[in-house]
């Protein structure tokens, strides 16, 4: 297959912007979809790359520059740019193709990124792989009765099933690279060999599929994006060195499906990503959900993750903010896909990727805390994921962004790697989601009078004032727990009322300090409490 071939697939109408006819006569190995905006570590000589555009932003002069030169650095054989995101594929785009003479073609809005994937990787897959190497290790007739099948459609249980079934190999898993279980066959060694699984059967769940350490990577099936939770694995469960050139030649066999259901998922994210754009603009919401397939729901629960750290330079990481969002919507879609509700995760205009889900909030976050362990696991480079839930709300517009916001807002300040909405129930949760640099103003503002007094003496009023407001203002139980006379207690208070000029008698006053109070590091709060019941130096004589 020449890159030429794609103007003349039926009824894709994909059309040339830019190439000459030298460069439409290059030779096609594979195909690659990706959202990434530096994609050159996950691509191969020789492939096609798929993009909706989802990385490019009006604002950004040079990131179509960026992106041509990525696929130039990778030897790509032609750009494919569908106009569903933008409507239409940006001058900028094919004037950095035209610098570093990679042919554009564009992807009208209306064919889908799976249809042009079955025509690239099905049709001429028999053909284009029939002479290689790599497939000599399956027997001609077991191959053709495996491209029999990815040609009606069949799934991928159904596929694996007949091969190891045919080829008399261990038993498999496909997996995502996330670890979530894509189809598996678990029969019994000493059984016969299995028949091919109807189309119809359920997926084998997560728990018949063993487990895989961080090491056990399997073999790649298909277009692998380099993100830790997307691209398939082909997993035997017992290891044979006699099996590896059949397992590998399947692997190569597989990589139809794998690449339809890359695109399957691309067209997820970018209508979620249309949908989240659309609740931060004015336009209606009935389209976008249908679209994601959430038009039915009473109510939807807000999510948003963000992967935070990463290494300068390491492959994934954009300098300055860690690996790109699209990681993040991986990974929540790693999370929520087992839930079996529908869902739609994705990256709005500004980077930042969030979900909503239909299905109870209680669910959505226990779902996302016992998936969190496993995915975080697949992350490398100091990198930490994060997730915030917010409330369920109905499917209004006003109603979603204030969900969202509320979800942003506790993944910001909640104490643990996955935090909830039902944790701001007390002002010291509230504050958690407020930046350092407020807070640490704010405490300041207040409280620095009694800081310089506590640091040129050995009694701590910050101190004395913390546990006078966890006493609820009682002088008896303040003196009990700092071991003074109440006349003590009375002293210090005057003096903290005359430094701050605040009433501890006024209730206004009272939550304003302890407000403050609450926005002091805990490690100073700690400190100030044990200066405050530091029993008083002796008098000198």
């Amino acid at each position: 297959m020449i890159v030429g071939d794609l103007l003349h697939l039926d009824d894709l109408d994909i059309r040339l912007a830019w190439g000459t006819p030298d460069l439409l006569d290059r030779p096609v190995t594979g195909l690659s979809s990706t959202d990434l905006q530096d994609p050159a570590h996950y691509l191969q000589p020789g492939e096609l790359v798929l993009t909706g555009l989802v990385w490019w932003r009006p604002a950004d002069a040079s990131g179509a520059l960026r992106f041509a030169t990525a696929l130039r650095s990778a030897g790509v054989a032609a750009l494919l740019a569908g106009e569903g995101t933008h409507g239409s594929v940006p001058d900028s785009l094919a004037d950095a193709c035209r610098t570093h003479g990679i042919p554009l073609l564009t992807v009208p809005a209306g064919v889908s990124f799976r249809a042009v994937t079955d025509r690239v990787y099905l049709r001429p897959w028999g053909g284009l792989r029939v002479g290689a190497q790599d497939t000599a290790a399956i027997p001609e007739t077991v191959r053709h009765e495996l491209l029999d099948l990815l040609h009606a459609d069949a799934g991928a249980g159904e596929v694996l099933a007949h091969a190891v079934g045919r080829l008399g190999v261990p038993d498999c898993s496909i997996t995502t690279a996330g670890g979530r279980a894509v189809a598996a066959t678990a029969a019994p060694a000493t059984a016969p060999a299995p028949a091919p699984a109807p189309a119809n059967a359920a997926p084998t769940t997560a728990a018949s599929v063993p487990p895989a350490g961080r090491g056990d990577t399997g073999l790649p099936v298909g277009p692998q994006d380099g993100s830790p939770f997307d691209g398939w694995r082909l997993r035997p469960h017992l290891r044979s060195a006699a099996a590896e050139p059949v397992l590998q030649s399947l692997a190569e066999l597989l990589a139809p499906l794998a690449a339809r259901a890359h695109a399957d998922a691309s067209a997820r994210r970018r209508a979620a990503g249309r949908l989240l754009d659309a609740l931060a603009g004015e336009a209606g919401l009935t389209e976008p959900l249908a679209a994601c397939g959430l038009g039915g729901a009473e109510s939807l629960v807000a999510v948003t993750t963000r992967i935070d750290g990463g290494r300068a330079g390491e492959a994934g990481a954009a300098p300055g903010d860690g690996p790109p969002a699209a990681w993040a919507a991986h990974a929540l879609a790693e999370a929520l896909h087992p839930l079996g509700a529908p869902y739609a995760a994705g990256t709005d205009r500004d980077g930042r990727s969030a979900a909503l889900v239909a299905a109870p909030v209680e669910q959505v976050a226990e779902r996302l805390r016992r998936a969190r362990p496993a995915l975080q696991s697949r992350l490398t480079g100091g990198r930490t994921l994060r997730v915030g839930v917010g409330p369920a709300a109905p499917p209004a517009p006003a109603a979603l962004r204030a969900a969202l916001v509320q979800a942003r807002y506790v993944l910001e300040g909640s104490a643990g790697p996955v935090g909830s909405a039902a944790e701001l129930d007390s002002l010291d949760g509230l504050l958690r989601g407020i930046p350092p640099e407020v807070t640490a103003a704010f405490h300041v503002r207040l409280l620095a009078p009694l800081a310089a007094h506590d640091r040129e003496n050995s009694v701590s009023l910050l101190g004395t004032l913390a546990v006078f407001l966890d006493h609820d203002g009682s002088w008896a139980r303040t003196a009990e727990a700092l071991c003074i006379h109440v006349n003590t207690v009375h002293y210090r208070i005057r003096r903290i009322e005359e430094l701050t000029g605040r009433s501890l008698a006024r209730l206004r006053d009272r939550l304003d300090l302890r407000t403050a109070l609450l926005c002091a590091p805990q490690p100073a709060r700690a400190r100030a409490r044990a200066q405050a019941q530091a029993p008083a130096p002796a008098p000198a004589r």
